[in-house]
């Protein structure tokens, strides 16, 4: 397993989290974006910076990413797409995204961008608060564990 981050919009406590996860359980994390990013020294997190434009860095982590794989992201088209090609996808609210939750949320983003077409302001999501953290930290540190107690072992 390998984590991906879709990073230009994942709030930097989101990122401390994963930084920590990364080395505490051994895991390679790239940190996508389409801007510098400045992380931690380490051979098990890196960060790819990716060419200005709508959705390069999501399209990135879709060609990249393997069944298996972890993506961290908020954005829904991408959260699909990853899905359907059997990756695990947390939201960094810790919202674990499915195929039947990730269709549900795709509907919801086109009708709520149906109203914002009309003139309705529809407004954006809340601030990202310590209980979005705690939420994320705690569905990050399941996820680990499941993968880790279900991986094969090693000769």
């Amino acid at each position: 397993m390998q984590i991906w981050v879709d990073a230009d919009a994942t709030p930097n406590p989101v990122k401390a989290i994963l930084y920590r996860a990364a080395e505490r359980v051994g895991i390679a994390l790239t940190l996508v974006a389409n801007q510098p990013l400045q992380v931690p020294s380490s051979a098990r997190i890196r960060s790819v910076r990716v060419g200005a434009g709508f959705d390069v860095a999501d399209d990135y982590i879709v060609a990249q990413a393997q069944a298996g794989d972890l993506a961290i992201t908020s954005d829904i088209p991408l959260a699909a797409e990853l899905v359907a090609k059997g990756c695990q996808v947390l939201s960094p609210r810790g919202e674990a995204f499915t195929p039947e939750t990730v269709r549900q949320r795709l509907n919801m983003r086109d009708f709520l961008e149906t109203m914002r077409a009309s003139g309705l302001e529809t407004g954006g999501p809340p601030a990202f608060s310590q209980a979005d953290r705690q939420a994320f930290a705690n569905a990050l540190d399941r996820l680990l564990a499941r993968a880790a107690r279900d991986a094969p072992e090693s000769p």
